[in-house]
């Protein structure tokens, strides 16, 4: 079953109809579905597909070729060519006056394997594929490498590209559909702790309980996503204890740099080299205070993907009772009274999603430009104080509070969110969402049937 990615299908559907040579670049995380996106892509056209790995370039040219060789019925004349050169110019040839796609996957591991691979695809661009009228696919999961070594202005292959994709996890309404079984409430805890990445939404079966999912393919020690966050790590990265210490630190609470620093006991600046490696992988991110007030600007880090946040939060701490089988106990006494507060972050992010969604859909009192959060200092009260949700174009902002409680939230909630949406700057019109899981007092659902600026939104309105 494939699910979700309609706009890239049909990107790459706009530019495989120019019937011209188009080069286009894909990268994204690894597991987040790239290789299904393409295959699907290719399943109804004339393609070759090609997966690299971690070969020696001989060992890669020679799969190469076999692959070549064996579409174009000539592997009984030569064995394999000699050079990748003779590869590409003998595909150009042969193809010529067709269209033909090309996926070169995961191709950081031949351009590592052999560096003039980036200038060799320049110049065959340059001076043979854009008189053809192939459709070259290259594809990777390294993502800091596909931005510095293919897409800078450092590259040889700097402005050849005819398309660009970068492939994001689902967001929650594209997710959700991997768990029709479950109801609204049970899909947002699932995506609270998987997020978005196909490969992992996967793992939980809907005809089971959130418990039972979370034991079977969680907390058992021969689950495959009980060692995916260590085993990604340790595909990405060398220093795993370091990078290890910084994630365990975020989950723990610290956010700011010094604060992670000084739990790390290491320098801010060592510490902020290696923050920016896990940006670079979307493990944690770097999140700034969105207002109209510049004063306020002091960034915090997050954990930026759902299983990493449930991994460091749960299972990282109590290996110990996981290793000896005790995965009963170690839910109900670590997991089980934790997990909705827990969720309460991920549910910040599903209602992020809804309000990407009628943007998109022009569906909201004005369409905005950025979403975020923010957090600050109240003058007034002398205490920090925090928005969930900030969205704003240059004049007008939308101010959101999420709550993922079991009781029914009144009036207070929202006198609260417009005493802090008078912290955020100036605009010329502020629309206030509530987001509740257990729905509205009576007196504040009267209160929003007389005040247009306020939007109350149930799990039952977000589900339709």
């Amino acid at each position: 079953m494939f699910i979700g990615r309609e706009s890239e299908i049909k990107a790459l559907n706009k530019k495989y109809s120019s019937n011209k040579f188009e080069f286009v670049v894909m990268y994204g995380r690894r597991r987040v579905g790239k290789t299904r996106l393409l295959t699907e892509f290719c399943k109804d056209k004339p393609s070759l597909f090609f997966v690299a790995e971690e070969h020696s370039d001989h060992y890669a040219l020679k799969k190469f070729s076999d692959l070549i060789l064996k579409d174009s019925k000539t592997s009984n004349y030569m064995d394999s060519f000699p050079e990748w050169e003779k590869a590409l110019r003998f595909l150009a040839d042969h193809y010529n006056g067709k269209r033909q796609v090309l996926v070169i996957d995961e191709f950081p591991y031949i351009a590592q394997a052999n560096k003039s691979i980036p200038s060799l695809f320049q110049n065959l661009i340059d001076h043979v594929f854009k008189e053809t009228d192939l459709f070259i696919i290259i594809c990777g999961s390294q993502v800091s490498f596909m931005e510095k070594e293919i897409l800078s202005y450092k590259s040889p292959l700097y402005g050849r590209r005819t398309m660009q994709l970068f492939i994001k996890p689902l967001d929650f309404f594209t997710s959700r559909k991997f768990f029709e079984n479950y109801d609204i409430e049970n899909q947002i805890v699932a995506y609270s702790i998987l997020g978005g990445v196909p490969h992992y939404l996967l793992e939980f079966d809907d005809n089971k309980s959130i418990k039972e999912n979370i034991i079977d393919s969680l907390i058992n020690k021969h689950a495959y996503l009980y060692t995916e966050p260590y085993d990604l790590l340790k595909q990405e990265l060398r220093e795993i204890k370091f990078y290890n210490t910084l994630i365990e630190t975020i989950a723990s609470g610290a956010t700011k740099l010094n604060e992670i620093a000084t739990k790390a006991n290491e320098s801010t600046a060592k510490v902020s080299r290696y923050l920016s490696v896990l940006e670079d992988l979307y493990i944690i991110k770097k999140e700034t205070p969105l207002s109209n007030n510049s004063s306020q600007r002091k960034s915090i880090y997050m954990i930026d993907d759902a299983l990493f946040r449930f991994w460091y939060r749960f299972v990282f701490l109590n290996k110990g009772l996981i290793e000896q089988e005790l995965e009963e106990e170690m839910y109900h006494d670590h997991i089980e009274s934790h997990l909705s507060t827990y969720v309460g972050t991920g549910f910040e992010e599903v209602c992020k999603d809804y309000l990407l969604k009628l943007n998109k859909e022009k569906s909201l009192p004005f369409i905005f430009s950025q979403i975020g959060k923010w957090w600050g200092k109240n003058p007034i009260k002398k205490c920090e104080e925090e928005i969930d949700i900030i969205a704003k174009s240059s004049n007008k902002v939308i101010v959101a509070e999420c709550k993922w409680t079991n009781t029914l939230v009144g009036v207070s909630v929202y006198n609260k969110l417009v005493d802090r949406s008078k912290l955020i700057g100036v605009f010329d019109e502020y629309v206030y969402y509530i987001f509740s899981r257990s729905g509205f007092t009576e007196d504040l659902i009267r209160l929003a049937s007389n005040e247009p600026s306020l939007r109350l939104i149930d799990l039952k309105t977000m589900s339709e």
